[in-house]
This record gives structure tokens, sequence and C-alpha cells, in this order.
């Protein structure tokens, strides 16, 4: 069966938007059988009003000692790093 762009009416806002070819196959790919429902701004609006609000903690960093913030409670069980100590973090233990 041919893949071809369809146009889909936002059930949200009532736009119409285009479900590309590409994105059909990314679907596809992952498995997702339903198509989109909503326009991508629509998308984008109704996962942050799902994920609610993110919340920020001051910690210092454990590596370099500077203050930094993090978008989760930290276990005090684990060290915090900020942004730049985690990146060589991550560098200096790679997943397998």
């Amino acid at each position: 069966m041919a893949l071809a762009d369809k146009t889909i009416n936002c059930r949200d806002c009532g736009s119409e938007f285009v479900f590309t070819v590409g994105e059909q196959l990314f679907y596809q790919e992952k498995g997702l059988r339903n198509e989109p429902q909503r326009c991508p701004p629509c998308r984008s609006a109704h996962r942050q009003r799902s994920a609610g609000p993110r919340t920020m903690t001051d910690v210092v960093c454990a590596s370099c000692g500077q203050p930094t913030t993090v978008p989760f409670v930290p276990r005090y069980d684990r060290p915090i790093y900020c942004p730049d100590c985690f990146a060589k973090q991550k560098g200096a233990n790679p997943a397998p």
C-alpha cells in the first residue's frame, strides 16, 4: 500500500493539518496504530497541560561545587551535577 500525505482536522481547534508520509513512516516504525488527532501546536499544548508544572530545585554540584537548578527533587543518596559536569560524567561513563 502506497503512503500519501493526509489532511486531518484537529479535534481541538478544528484547523486542518497534514499528516506527511514521513510522519506516517515514523508512526509505523514506532508501532503507533492511530493517526494523530491534534495539529502540532495543539499536540504540544496538550502535552504541556498533561505534564503539569515542573518542580525546580536549587542544589550544589557534587563535582565543582557551583549552585545549579534541577527539574526534580533529588534523592541525597545520589550525586547531582551541573550541566557541564553532568556532560563530563556522561562522557566518562558511556552507556553499554
